[in-house]
């Protein structure tokens, strides 16, 4: 995992078209806009669980797994 630091209204970029911008910061709470291609799927994690059912990176692990055990 990589772990940055920004502050408000500073922003970083995925790839080359996915950019994720602080909008705000209050208290413990951090809002941040994101903008990417509208087939990109983004979910909160909480919401990404129930929908996948699995946690985040369990598919692809699983798919690693097997991979390896050929």
């Amino acid at each position: 995992m990589l772990v940055l630091t920004r502050r408000l209204g500073e922003a970083i970029t995925i790839g080359d078209n996915i950019r994720i911008v602080v909008v705000d910061i209050s208290g413990h709470q951090v809002k941040l806009g994101i903008d990417a291609p509208k087939d990109v799927e983004i979910y909160r994690e909480e919401l990404y669980v129930k929908i996948k059912g699995v946690p985040f990176g369990a598919v692809s692990n699983e798919n690693e797994d097997s991979a390896a055990e050929s």
